[in-house]
């Protein structure tokens, strides 16, 4: 789908990635979070597991890998440029859109009061392609949106959130959707392709053939560049939310 010709650009001066997994928001916004820091932006990432379950070493215990690839989260974002990454620590593999869950989205959102916020696109299961989308990725992509509307602009929403915590509701006014097939908006990131690949690289537990992984991305965002008028693109459904 090519992105609407009307649509206004994004130039955001707070952003927010939700993403389930460490590494989730380098495969999948990376390149449009170095682009948009470079022009100024506020960027923050909130992941929701510990990702203790991804892992083919059977010598490492789930505490170990969580810490690995905290560090490795904390290490990808400093190269990218993220003002902070938010932790919860939901168990790998069994996340679902809770309350709690919600409630752990809401509190991010009302503290970093941020104009775009990204997750997956909960509607997605597969793509034509073969892909299946991680139950986690569902289950974050629908927390989030549930947690941008109508959760955290409602005073009476979670009001423990305003009267212990004194955090004030916060209006979002972009959500930008990881979808495999559908896509309506895209970011030019030719600038920051390699910055993305750096990212990527730091997630030395989840990709042990950098070469090949790093040449399947940069064909990923050229094929969405040649969609959209630019050599590397990240390609988006966006949601403009009305306020």
């Amino acid at each position: 789908m090519q992105p609407e010709q009307n649509a206004q650009i994004l130039h955001p001066k707070v952003v927010l990635g939700v993403a389930a997994h460490p590494d989730d928001l380098e495969f999948g916004i990376s390149g449009t979070i170095a682009t948009w820091v470079k022009e100024g932006a506020k960027a923050y990432y909130l992941i929701l597991t510990n990702g203790n379950k991804g892992s083919d070493d059977r010598s490492k215990t789930p505490e170990e890998l969580t810490a690995t690839r905290r560090a490795e989260q904390e290490a990808a974002a400093k190269i990218l440029g993220v003002e902070k990454v938010f932790f919860c620590n939901y168990d790998d593999g069994t996340l679902e859109p809770t309350p709690e869950v919600k409630r752990d989205v809401v509190r991010i959102i009302r503290q970093v009061k941020p104009g775009v916020v990204f997750c997956n696109d909960p509607t997605v299961v597969y793509s034509a392609s073969g892909m299946i989308n991680h139950t986690d990725h569902r289950a974050a992509g629908m927390a989030t949106i549930d947690a941008v509307y109508p959760l955290a602009r409602d005073h009476l929403s979670f009001p423990e959130l305003y009267k212990d915590e004194h955090l004030e509701p916060h209006k979002v006014k972009t959500i930008l959707l990881n979808n495999f097939d559908k896509q309506n908006y895209a970011v030019d990131i030719s600038d920051e392709i390699e910055t993305k690949i750096k990212a990527l690289a730091a997630h030395a537990s989840q990709i042990p053939d950098m070469e090949s992984r790093g040449e399947m991305v940069r064909q990923w965002a050229a094929r969405a560049g040649r969609l959209h008028g630019c050599a590397y693109a990240e390609g988006f459904l966006r949601l403009d939310i009305p306020i």
